[in-house]
């Protein structure tokens, strides 16, 4: 655990979720959602610094990840439950409105909430993830694409990814991380952190599941696509699944919004720019 913070288990839209806390009981609340295949360990850069800078935050192992509970039916993970969550840690926490920063599957949980809650959000700041009606159109016109996205596909067999991350210790989804990073990105000490989330859900099941509830009960698209709160997409170009062309196409869906591209970090955009993206969500959120 990292310093200065705290671990709780909240009951949220009916499932037992964990939740690392930092920060100023006072201070403006700010969520951080993960995405795949991490956990609240992947804010461990942004924690100490948005939590130094004033604010209250509260950082969740999403349904299927680490200590979270782990529902064994993939209609479970429909994208309307991880939103439900979100909005029942809201009430839990008394928190009429926040400032809400998503990352990967976190930041489609993100979108997905300013669309159709935007009542309940301040600010949104997106880490490599487009707007979920973006995603979808890329992947239905762009060839290249498609082929980023093979991945969707391949979890969709069951049981055979679950099964193939976890030999060996994890290494076929510890390789995952790190090729898909830059050198250094993912320590050793963090490699270690991730192994034990892993093993604490009982493997990457739940986190997999995300993957086909997506394609087994997409979420109803709303009749207004555009997101009205204010918008910070920050992008890493280097990012070997999502096509950095999308970001702006994002913003065209956004009434305020602001893209930041950072040349040579990742898909793990807030590893390798954490000080950058510090900065940008501490003003951000601020403003």
């Amino acid at each position: 655990m990292l310093a200065g913070c705290a671990s709780e288990f909240v009951t949220a839209n009916g499932v037992r979720l964990h939740v690392v806390t930092a920060g100023d009981p006072k201070g403006k609340p700010v969520v951080l959602l993960h995405g795949f295949p991490e956990f609240w360990y992947g804010w461990r850069h942004q924690v100490p610094a948005l939590a130094e800078a004033g604010f209250r935050l509260l950082v969740p192992d999403q349904r299927g990840y680490n200590l979270s509970e782990r529902p064994k039916a993939a209609c479970a993970y429909r994208l309307e439950e991880l939103v439900g969550d979100v909005l029942g840690l809201l009430d839990y926490y008394g928190c009429e409105r926040v400032c809400l920063a998503g990352h990967d599957w976190g930041a489609a949980v993100a979108w997905s909430l300013a669309m159709n809650f935007p009542s309940r959000l301040e600010r949104l700041a997106i880490l490599n993830v487009p707007h979920p009606a973006v995603m979808a159109e890329f992947v239905r016109k762009s060839p290249r694409q498609m082929l980023k996205s093979w991945y969707i596909a391949f979890f969709q067999i069951p049981g055979l990814a679950d099964r193939l991350l976890r030999l060996g210790n994890y290494a076929a989804a510890s390789r995952l991380l790190t090729s898909s990073g830059k050198t250094g990105t993912f320590s050793p000490d963090d490699i270690a952190e991730y192994k034990q989330a892993w093993s604490n859900s009982g493997g990457l099941t739940g986190s997999i599941d995300w993957y086909r509830a997506v394609v087994r009960y997409p979420f109803p698209v709303p009749d207004d696509l555009r997101v009205r709160v204010p918008v910070l997409v920050l992008w890493g170009k280097r990012d070997i699944a999502l096509s950095a062309g999308m970001a702006e196409r994002s913003l065209e869906l956004s009434a305020d919004g602001r893209l930041v591209y950072y040349e040579n970090a990742t898909h793990w955009v807030q590893h390798d720019e954490a000080e950058a993206v510090n900065r940008e969500l501490i003003a951000f959120f601020k403003s």
